[in-house]
């Protein structure tokens, strides 16, 4: 529609390839999942290599860490806008365009609102609830599940699987159930805090899994983080972080919790560290942490009760 060239990466989604393949292509800008990004400028670091044409980029299926949105705006002069949707909006939900005054703010300000996945576009509404669908309020601070509807959101699915999707318990709403906990601010600025079937419950506590990755994946020697919600015999459940190292460095699991000191409330700081070569990633390059649950669930069993 604007007449740029497209450029399809193929198979080749590993740092090196994408980058050959940006500076060939002259790729000025780019929009992928965080992990494919992690790649990428994992490979920049260690070539020492910079970018010659590209300046945008657009991030989305994942929550961006604060960390690669800096890397990528400070380091290698690459605009970050964060994105959310799902292919049942087709797809497009929010984007974290910024309104002018947020462009007067401090970069450490700037960032905060960079980090949330943005406004509502057109045709899209948007709200959070609590769990007995009591509406909540835009602080910016309060989460709750997130709702949409819209004109072009799906109203049900392939066959009618599972009935509709805008009703519950038989009564229609409209409302599109998307699956994420989110907070708005008083700007529409929504961001997500977790997926509810990720969120950890500990104690009848609520601990979100994706500011605790965001700390670990700000660590230098972290490649890869997931936190998950292991079975723990007091406390119900609590978060269990499975990291991957950056090729030759070395951290220990006492040393990335001490991380967490000062960032987090201590009971929400992590049990322990699971260290893998790779985290199993799905075909959208997004984190399979079903999969990591299945593997590292009972992780905590049987240590003492504290």
């Amino acid at each position: 529609m604007t007449g740029a060239k497209l450029v399809f990466p193929g198979q080749g989604l590993d740092g090196k390839s994408l980058y050959d393949l940006f500076e060939a292509e002259k790729v000025t800008l780019s929009a992928g999942v965080p992990t494919v990004w992690q790649g990428l400028l994992g490979y920049l670091e260690q070539s020492g290599l910079e970018f010659s044409t590209m300046k945008r980029t657009i991030i989305g299926g994942a929550a961006c860490p604060p960390s690669m949105l800096r890397k990528f705006q400070e380091d290698y002069g690459v605009a970050v806008l964060h994105a959310w949707g799902m292919t049942e909006l087709s797809p497009l939900g929010t984007v974290g365009a910024m309104k002018s005054r947020h462009m007067e703010m401090l970069p450490e300000d700037r960032y905060e609102v960079q980090s949330k996945q943005g406004r509502a576009v057109f045709g899209v509404d948007v709200k959070i609830v609590s769990a007995d669908g009591q509406e909540l309020p835009w602080d910016g601070v309060t989460s709750g599940d997130l709702l949409v509807r819209g004109p072009w959101v799906v109203r049900n699915y392939f066959r009618n699987e599972g009935g509709s999707p805008l009703q519950i318990d038989g009564e229609a709403h409209g409302w599109f159930p998307t699956g994420d906990v989110a907070t708005i601010d008083a700007d529409g600025f929504m961001q997500i805090t977790d997926r509810s079937k990720d969120v950890i419950k500990s104690g009848g506590e609520w601990i979100g899994s994706i500011d605790l990755e965001n700390i670990a994946m700000a660590h230098p020697a972290v490649s890869q983080a997931a936190c998950i919600a292991a079975k723990h015999a007091k406390w119900d459940e609590r978060p269990l972080l499975i990291v991957a190292r950056k090729p030759g460095a070395e951290l220990t699991g006492e040393q990335l919790l001490a991380f967490y000191e000062g960032k987090v409330a201590r009971w929400r700081t992590p049990d322990d560290v699971v260290f893998v070569d790779a985290i199993s990633l799905g075909a959208t390059g997004k984190i399979l942490k079903n999969r990591l649950r299945e593997q590292f669930g009972d992780h905590l069993l049987g240590e003492p009760l504290s």
